[in-house]
């Protein structure tokens, strides 16, 4: 029995064998990962590996279910999601475990923007960050993919927020609070790529709420259970993830066939949630949440 699960729920990811070997190389507890294969299988194949326990489903479940059956099939005290398109801090296992003092927290590591890959022309050597596949470059026309995967420094988040409407947004003039200085900064929301916690306390928080739909406010959803449940949602300084963004349409598309339509009803569904206080297992209004960090934008203006 590992004492860390990583729960990577993929979907068409090109980058998931990257993400799964990095955090084995960078592990340095007792830790174990869990692939959900959501309707496909990695080309090039997942090599075999007595730390990773891989799940196929022919068809597609959704993100939702997947973590879900993820934090099921483990029999660890605590739980990490992560995309499939990330990379982790060496010994980010152990760092994390260390900051969870508390049952009723939720730890999300520092976050940096993830440096991939680039493309480089084969007849003159330039790279092109990543992107699109270029078109022509000094007359040629053959480009190589050449995987850099290391964070950017200079694109680092630790606080993030929702707005009236419950959309995630980036909270860059947070960090600049006094509240904001120390090793563990409570932040009102956060991006849903990575979260860490114990897995006792997931499931009294209801685990993913299905019912939103295979995706979409996953971070407000995560952090309000956090808040409202009487624990915290913790960004610590001390470990980091970096995440890879899906810079350009075709190539770095969002891998699930999700409409509009869709994303919208798991907005109505959230406001009906959180704006009406309808969680059973709240101990408090959303408008408290919503105090504890003002003055919010966008909310007390």
């Amino acid at each position: 029995m590992a004492e860390l699960s990583v729960i990577i729920p993929a979907r068409q990811e090109e980058f998931l064998g990257l993400t799964i070997d990095n955090v084995l190389q960078n592990a340095k507890g007792d830790t174990e990962i869990i692939a959900i294969l959501d309707g496909y299988w990695p080309d090039p194949p997942l090599p075999d590996n007595p730390k990773v326990t891989v799940i196929h489903h022919t068809n597609p479940v959704g993100q939702r279910a997947a973590v879900n059956e993820g934090a099921r099939l483990s029999q660890s005290k605590y739980i990490m999601k992560l995309d499939a398109h990330c990379a982790v801090d060496e010994g980010f296992d152990v760092k994390l475990i260390d900051v969870c003092r508390r049952r009723n927290w939720t730890i999300i590591p520092t976050m940096y923007n993830l440096h991939g890959f680039d493309w480089k022309c084969v007849k003159c050597g330039k790279q092109y960050y990543q992107a699109d596949r270029p078109d022509t470059c000094c007359g040629g026309e053959d480009f190589e993919k050449v995987i850099i995967w290391k964070p950017r420094r200079k694109r680092k988040t630790v606080s993030w927020r929702f707005d009236k409407d419950l959309h995630f947004q980036y909270w860059q003039k947070h960090k600049k609070r006094p509240e904001a200085s120390g090793d563990l900064i409570e932040t009102m929301c956060h991006i849903g790529a990575c979260w860490f916690m114990h897995t006792e306390q997931y499931w009294k928080q209801e685990g993913l709420d299905e019912a939103h739909g295979s995706w979409g406010q996953v971070g407000v959803e995560t952090s309000c259970k956090a808040w409202l449940s009487g624990g915290k949602l913790l960004t610590t300084k001390k470990t980091w993830f970096s995440h890879l963004f899906r810079t350009k349409r075709k190539i770095l598309s969002f891998p699930y066939q999700i409409s509009g339509n869709d994303q919208e009803r798991a907005r109505v569904y959230s406001k009906e949630l959180w704006l009406n206080d309808n969680w059973p297992k709240a101990k408090y209004p959303l408008s408290w949440l919503v105090d504890r960090f003002s003055p919010v934008p966008d909310w007390h203006e």
